[in-house]
C-alpha cells in the first residue's frame, strides 16, 4: 500500500499527538487490520491489538468486548456506512481517532479495485464532531495539519494551504 508514498508526516504527527494525550504504555484496541503504524505504536510502547479485517459496519462486537484502556481508529470510519454504531459500541474510556478531511477542491476517494478502500464518508471537522458527541464521546484535544505533495499545479499548491487531517483526542460521557 505505502510502497512509494509512506506518510511519514502523517505517522508523525500523529504519533506526537497520541503521545501528548494518552502516552504508554496503554492498552490499545487499534481499528483496522495492522499496518505500519501499529508497529509504530508498538515500538513507542503500546500494546496494540488490531481488529481482523470485520466489517465493522456490521459485526462491531470486538469494539464492545475489547478489554483495553484506549479504542485508536485512524482513517477508518470514512470507509464506514455507520461510524455511530462502532463509536456507540466502544467499551473503552479513551477514544484516539483520526480522519481525512473533505476537500472542496477534490472528489471522493474511491478505489477502483479494492472495494474497502473507498470513502463513504469525507467530513469536515464538524460533522466528525457532532458524530462524536451524538455517540456519547466528549472532545478534549483536537488537530488538523495539511499534506502538501511534491507536484506543480493548482490542487497541489491547495494541499499546501488545506487542511488535510483531523485527530480528535476524546473520553466517554456515559
Amino acid at each position: 500500500m505505502y510502497e512509494k508514498n509512506f506518510p511519514n508526516k502523517r505517522y508523525k504527527h500523529t504519533l506526537a499527538f497520541l503521545e501528548k494525550h494518552c502516552p504508554a504504555p496503554k492498552s490499545v484496541l487499534d481499528l483496522g487490520i495492522e499496518n505500519p503504524f501499529s508497529e509504530i505504536m508498538k515500538n513507542a510502547g503500546y500494546k496494540v491489538k488490531n481488529t481482523q479485517g470485520e466489517d465493522l459496519d456490521v459485526d462491531y462486537q470486538i469494539a464492545a468486548t475489547a478489554d483495553v484502556e484506549l479504542v485508536t481508529a485512524f482513517e477508518i470510519f470514512e470507509h464506514l456506512i455507520a461510524p455511530f454504531n462502532v463509536l456507540k459500541a466502544i467499551k473503552a474510556d479513551k477514544l484516539v481517532a483520526s480522519i481525512p478531511l473533505k476537500l472542496w477542491f477534490a472528489p471522493a476517494y474511491r478505489s477502483k479495485t479494492d472495494p474497502w478502500d473507498r470513502h463513504y464518508h469525507e467530513f469536515e471537522d464538524w460533522q466528525f464532531d457532532w458524530l462524536l458527541e451524538k455517540a456519547g464521546w466528549q472532545i478534549k484535544a483536537r488537530e488538523k495539519w495539511t499534506n502538501p505533495v511534491n507536484k506543480i499545479g493548482i490542487r497541489p499548491l491547495l494541499r499546501t494551504l488545506t487542511p488535510r487531517y483531523y485527530i480528535v483526542y476524546a473520553e466517554k460521557t456515559a
